[in-house]
């Protein structure tokens, strides 16, 4: 395979470096489209080209994609952020190269069309309503009942998302959310929010390859109101039954979406012995997912992205393997990192820890989650047994807290 693969945009952490390097070692150049550069310092330690655009508008996008066609050859268009898969996605299908429909992207990518679709499928969701105004917000809480769930109708990493327990809660969110005319990587917002009655259930994530599950994943998310993902454990432990509705579920949903092209990432929820999606995503999943699966089965997702974009067919087989955990440290106060040489090294002598890492340095500020950006570090372990590479990460996690240190006054920093 040679050729140029274009990424549009990046995330930030997690697998974004890795789609560059993996088209490298794949015998393609890759080549990303950005706004701003500077957001990653892999490009510059990597050495990979970029070529500095306005990739909130897809025209330009599509320009640069066919000049680099016309000089090089583009044998994939692709984008590890959810933010960009449906310019990606609209830019490869406009040169002829493989990638997901367009158009179901985009659908997708709307939570109130996604749950409308999903439902008129047969496929369950939780109670919802789209709102345009605060009223509109508020009189959908109370059609639903409390507490509900106020997010935005796109986002990603649960920005935005909020669990209220009354009307005045609806209101205030929806308000902020409504004022917001950009997101967080300054894309237009829509004037929309979605309200949705809360599933108080075990969360769960379905990834997926094409039509076929590679990999359950047990989700933890840390306290409410907000639902900052705190770690994860592949495989899930699930008995017979729940393995069937969540993986029956997952595909339900892709095939009413008119997915099912490269990875996709399903989130359910089960209460009371029945399935609820949350919501799919058509991409990989993020918080190094795709790491614990690649330590549990052997499957490199992002390898099998990359090569998917770029016109392999190949599909990624799953098979039984090692049992691989996440932990992610927040903070409960305010304060700063101090000695994080000391707790790496400490977390990195527990059994079963492959890699923990800081996000920050000694003496940087830190602040309690309100949404992933706010997470400080990781600890990743992989074990034989169901619990005990949880066990091992939670060990690990305990080492790496010993570097927070709180401020007296508890105000951020």
């Amino acid at each position: 395979m040679t050729g140029t693969v274009l990424l549009v945009e990046s995330n930030t952490t997690g697998t974004g470096r890795d789609f560059a390097r993996q088209a490298v070692e794949l015998g393609a150049h890759p080549v990303m489209i950005t706004r701003e550069p500077s957001r990653y310092p892999y490009l510059a330690e990597d050495e990979v080209e970029y070529v500095v655009a306005d990739t909130a508008d897809p025209a330009e996008v599509e320009r640069i994609a066919l000049a680099r066609d016309r000089e090089t050859g583009v044998c994939a268009v692709t984008t590890s952020s959810e933010y960009y898969v449906p310019i990606a996605a609209a830019v490869a299908h406009k040169l002829g190269r493989p990638g997901p429909s367009p158009e179901a992207v985009a659908a997708c990518r709307d939570k109130g069309t996604q749950r409308a679709v999903s439902q008129a499928a047969g496929v369950p969701v939780p109670a919802f309503a789209v709102a345009r105004t605060v009223e509109a917000a508020m009189a959908a809480a109370r059609r639903i009942g409390p507490p509900v769930v106020v997010k935005p109708v796109r986002g990603s990493g649960s920005l935005g998302v909020l669990r209220c327990t009354d009307e005045k809660q609806v209101g205030k969110h929806a308000a902020e959310l409504l004022g917001r005319t950009t997101n967080e990587r300054g894309l237009a917002a829509p004037a929309e929010v979605l309200v949705e009655r809360e599933i108080d259930g075990t969360e769960y994530s379905v990834e997926t390859f094409g039509d076929a599950v590679i990999s359950l994943v047990r989700k933890h998310l840390g306290p409410l109101p907000q639902f900052v993902e705190l770690g994860h454990d592949v495989p899930a432990a699930v008995d017979d039954r729940d393995r069937e509705l969540l993986t029956g579920t997952a595909l339900r949903a892709l095939r009413a979406l008119g997915l099912g092209w490269g990875a996709g990432h399903v989130e359910i929820r089960i209460s009371a012995g029945e399935a609820f999606l949350i919501e799919v995503n058509p991409r990989l999943a993020g918080g190094r997912i795709p790491d614990l699966v690649r330590l549990s089965t052997g499957i490199d997702l992002v390898r099998a992205q990359v090569a998917a974009a770029m016109g392999s067919e190949e599909r990624p087989l799953p098979r039984i393997g090692e049992n691989a955990a996440i932990r992610f440290l927040t903070a409960e106060n305010a304060g700063v990192l101090a000695d994080t040489e000391a707790a790496l090294e400490a977390a990195g002598s527990v059994t079963g820890v492959v890699d923990a890492a800081f996000y920050h340095r000694t003496g940087d500020p830190v602040a309690p989650a309100a949404d992933f950006r706010d997470r400080c570090g990781h600890v990743i372990a992989v074990a034989g047994g169901h619990g005990t590479a949880g066990e091992a990460a939670e060990l690990g996690l305990g080492r790496l807290r010993a570097a927070l240190s709180s401020t007296e006054d508890g105000d951020r920093p």
